[in-house]
């Protein structure tokens, strides 16, 4: 996992959520599994995907982009990686940024020009899949200068809000990819008590993602509203129907609704013959 940075926090997080809790080490580079058999390597993010290929590591949390990067360049020889789940967070793109005064007009405009970025095999690919030919001049950092410097032309790097490429006089252009923190691991999961731990960890995994912007809601409602109720309900699996003692005209629901429930949403509810509604944000599930 990423030592510091924009992913070590939701990823320690989700972790915890997962009921794995760890104790760091005096180099604070290694963490101890509590409770559980599962340690955690800080380390940079660039050389996660190394360490799982080399069997260092079993999985890692890392960006979508680190990853493809890692194996468009890794070479035949390094142990094939796969995306074993999308996390999240992290959520940014990698993409094509030009300066304002550069008339563009779609990836031929880049024929000839020079490119600066710290993703050399997602660009090359890209610049290959649109029949361009155009030099690649690879960074480790601070990409978003190089035009500036008259060391590149245009830039393709990771934006979250684009106030950086505004800064620095530079539109973007084109989307190489959607990016966000995922779980990676080898493509064969190992076959002996890892592999068990594996399982677990992602069947967790699922039962905290699935249900994070999710909420639980309890009412009250008669027989006869019933339909007009379930018909406002937000989108989620159906919901489950309990007798109320001693009204046998009344049904208590309870539905897993995705995303937040507004007071808007409660009001109409309401209307369509709910009462006695109550919210509930939910942790996690094991399906």
């Amino acid at each position: 996992m990423q030592k510091s940075g924009r992913l070590t926090e939701p990823a320690t997080d989700l972790l915890n959520r997962c009921g794995l809790s760890f104790r760091q080490s005096r180099d604070k580079l290694f963490c101890f599994g509590e409770g559980e058999p599962v340690d955690l390597l800080l380390v940079r993010d660039d050389d996660i995907p190394g360490l799982i290929a080399q069997g260092v590591c079993d999985l890692g949390i890392v960006g979508r982009n680190v990853l493809d990067e890692f194996s468009l360049t890794a070479g035949l020889e390094a142990e094939p990686l796969v995306e074993l789940r999308g996390l999240g967070f992290g959520r940014c793109r990698l993409s094509i940024a030009v300066p304002d005064e550069l008339e563009y007009a779609g990836p031929q405009s880049l024929e000839g020009q020079r490119i600066a970025t710290s993703y050399p095999g997602l660009l090359g690919e890209w610049l290959r899949t649109h029949g361009v030919n155009a030099g690649i001049m690879t960074l480790s950092g601070s990409v978003e200068i190089a035009p500036k410097l008259g060391t590149a032309d245009a830039i393709c790097d990771l934006v979250q809000s684009g106030g950086t490429l505004v800064a620095n006089q530079l539109r973007e252009t084109d989307v190489l990819l959607e990016s966000e923190a995922v779980l990676a691991g080898p493509r064969t999961l190992p076959i002996d008590e890892r592999g068990d731990m594996l399982e677990l960890l992602l069947k967790r995994l699922d039962g905290v993602i699935q249900v994070r912007e999710s909420r639980l809601l309890l009412l009250q409602t008669s027989r006869s509203s019933l339909e007009a109720v379930t018909r406002l309900l937000p989108g989620g699996p159906q919901p489950t129907l309990l007798a109320v003692a001693g009204q046998p005209d009344q049904l208590m629901l309870q539905a897993l609704c995705a995303g937040e429930i507004s007071w808007r949403q409660l009001e109409e509810i309401k209307k369509a013959g709910a009462r006695e509604m109550y919210v509930l944000p939910v942790e996690k599930m094991l399906a």
